[in-house]
C-alpha cells in the first residue's frame, strides 16, 4: 500500500483599510464575512492560464477579481487553520495590504452575496471566522498612527 499524504488547499486572504480606515469585507455563501482572497492558480495550458508566481500575486489578482480594488501585498500577517465545514480544512494565508486605489468604491463579484467596509469598532461584532478578526486587528495596530490620520473628526 503506498503512502498518499493530505493535500490542504490553500486561501492567501489580505486586510485591506481604505482612506477612513474602513476594512473591506465580503459576504459569502454561509452568511459569514471574510478578507478578499482566494486560493493560488495552478495554470492552465491549453487555455494560456499562467501559474501564480506566489502568494502575493495571487493576493494581488484576487482582490481586483473580487473588489476592482488593486493593493499590494506588504507584510505576511498570520497562517491559521479554518474548518469552513466539518471535515474540509483550508490553510489562511493572511497579508496586509496597502491600498494603491483608497477612494476607489469596491465591487462585489459573482462569488461573493455582498461588500462592505468596517471600522476597527465594528469587527468584533460580525459573524466571521475568530482568526480574521485577529489578523485584521493586527493589521490595524499596525497601521495605528496611519488609520488615526485619517479618521475623520
Amino acid at each position: 500500500m503506498s503512502y498518499s499524504p493530505p493535500l490542504w488547499p490553500v486561501s492567501v486572504k489580505g486586510v485591506a483599510i481604505d482612506s477612513h480606515g474602513r476594512v473591506l469585507l465580503l459576504k459569502n455563501e454561509r452568511q459569514e464575512w471574510e478578507l478578499p482572497g482566494g486560493r493560488l492558480e495552478i495554470g492552465n495550458a491549453p487555455t494560456g492560464q499562467e501559474p501564480d508566481p506566489g502568494c502575493e500575486a495571487a493576493l494581488i489578482r484576487e482582490i481586483c477579481e473580487e473588489t476592482g480594488w488593486t493593493v499590494k501585498a506588504d507584510q505576511l500577517l498570520d497562517t491559521w487553520v479554518y474548518e469552513p465545514i466539518p471535515g474540509r480544512r483550508v490553510l489562511i494565508v493572511t497579508y496586509g495590504c496597502a491600498v494603491l486605489t483608497p477612494e476607489r468604491e469596491p465591487i462585489v463579484s459573482h462569488e461573493h452575496k455582498q461588500v462592505g467596509l468596517f471600522t476597527a469598532a465594528d469587527v468584533p461584532g460580525l459573524t466571521m471566522p475568530d482568526g480574521y478578526k485577529q489578523s485584521i486587528a493586527t493589521w490595524y495596530a499596525q497601521l495605528a498612527p496611519t488609520v488615526d490620520d485619517h479618521r475623520e473628526t
